[in-house]
């Protein structure tokens, strides 16, 4: 039983060190909206998420009032929609988007996911529906999120979805050029994609979930780079017993909000995802916390042994605190949404490259990056691919999230707003890799994916 105590032992840690819920999100099933019809499943789609989402930002809401823990958004996550919309009579799933957006708009959350494919072993008809259909989705929504999954520790990688997924990234930068090409920033491509993350823009509903289910995101790099200034200069085991143990009381804080929201709301509770993700404010940045550790800069040498034991830790603190740890639960290192990654690219300490090898020990992956317009598409498919063989040889998740911006170059700056913050529009090796992505098929799992 968590008491309203705990919750007051971190009124210093909400005051003065950003720490904030960053997501309640419903995940709702929509199996049992299939239909032939266009029509028809959009209604039952619209039914079902305004009947099971109405009282979700309320209840958020008054949480917030109750504890005085920011609840900063409130989300769905669906079915992904290749599946649920499987038996729909179409040649687009737009008005799907369409009705998504609407839905979301109608209960007052600010993102919905789950126009989605899993296709790590190859696609259905709906799969390559939904896929052609992404750039047109992202234009015509505000509030919708899609991911495509293109590889797994268990399957390896296809690679047919790889090279698709570049020309798809293009196209929808294309298609918001006038927003700097923001609806790239709703768009996430996977290896190893989970089931129950609360974060966008990668959040489904996964098929082996319940009908509904609350599932909570909590966020808090501003407080454990305070607890580290109280241990600077210490040794390793000192910073890694003061990572846990900060982050084992950001997560009972999350752990509340939760079983009270899934009370209020008689949704059962799924889990907590304890996840450093930052924001643009100063203060409550990754980057900050590498500092605290002893490094001038992100991208300094030690900077993927810092993430390490930043990530490892922070896992290890949060397993402690609820038995439902899940989703992607670790640090995020997206450069847009942290300005500590910002300065650091602007400085020279910060690239690509770097970030890439980051990704092997960190939550996800190549996290809102802007790139210049001109990248090709098999230059995406190229940074895709690397992403999905990391994620697949190491048995972790993975993602790219890049945003071509169209009509800048190299240093320019980005402005998306919000959460979504800026960023320098940074360098991509220009080398040629066409011949190795168009080769087309799948790269087999690795050996020791063979575990039955």
């Amino acid at each position: 039983m968590i008491s309203i105590v705990e919750v007051q032992e971190t009124n210093k840690m909400i005051r003065e060190m950003n720490l904030d819920v960053r997501t309640i999100t419903m995940g709702i099933s929509l199996m049992d909206c299939a239909h032939t019809d266009m029509k028809v499943f959009n209604q039952k789609v619209y039914d079902k998420i305004t009947r099971s989402a109405e009282k979700l930002v309320k209840t958020g809401e008054d949480l917030e009032r109750q504890f005085g823990v920011p609840i900063v958004n409130k989300r769905i996550s669906v079915t992904p929609i290749s599946i649920a919309a499987g038996a729909v009579h179409t040649d687009t799933y737009v008005p799907v988007a369409q009705i998504l957006d609407k839905a979301a708009k109608e209960v007052g959350v600010n993102f919905i996911g789950g126009y989605s494919a899993l296709v790590q072993k190859g696609c259905t008809k709906g799969d390559r529906i939904l896929i052609d259909s992404i750039p047109e989705a992202l234009a015509v929504t505000e509030r919708v999120c899609s991911s495509v999954n293109v590889g797994s520790s268990r399957s390896g990688i296809n690679m047919d979805a790889v090279k698709l997924m570049g020309d798809i990234i293009l196209q929808t930068a294309e298609r918001t050029k006038d927003r700097d090409s923001i609806g790239c920033a709703k768009l996430v491509v996977f290896c190893n994609a989970v089931e129950d993350n609360p974060f966008m823009a990668g959040a489904f509903h996964g098929v082996g979930e319940r009908e509904c289910v609350i599932n909570v995101g909590v966020s808090g790099p501003g407080v454990i780079k305070r607890a580290l200034e109280e241990v600077k200069g210490q040794d390793f085991e000192t910073l890694c017993e003061t990572i846990k143990r900060t982050a084992f009381k950001v997560t009972r804080v999350g752990q509340l909000v939760a079983q009270e929201a899934s009370k209020r709301l008689n949704v059962p509770f799924g889990i907590i995802d304890l996840s450093l993700a930052p924001t643009p404010e100063i203060g409550d940045s990754i980057a900050e916390i590498f500092q605290v550790m002893g490094l001038e800069e992100a991208g300094a040498p030690g900077t993927t042994a810092a993430l390490a034991i930043l990530n490892d830790n922070v896992k290890k603190g949060g397993v402690m605190a609820s038995s439902y740890v899940g989703g992607l639960s670790g640090a995020f290192i997206p450069v847009s949404e942290d300005h500590g990654m910002i300065q650091a690219v602007q400085r020279g300490a910060l690239t690509l490259e770097k970030l890439e090898a980051m990704t092997c020990v960190c939550s996800v992956g190549l996290d809102m990056i802007a790139i210049p317009g001109s990248t090709s598409k098999e230059t995406l498919a190229g940074i895709i691919a690397d992403e999905a063989a990391i994620g697949m040889v190491n048995n972790k998740t993975t993602a790219v999230r890049v945003i071509p911006v169209i009509g800048k170059d190299v240093g320019e700056m980005v402005e998306f707003g919000g959460l979504l913050g800026y960023a320098p529009v940074m360098a991509v090796n220009p080398f040629n890799c066409a011949g190795f992505v168009n080769r087309g098929g799948r790269i087999p799992a690795p050996i020791h994916s063979f575990k039955n």
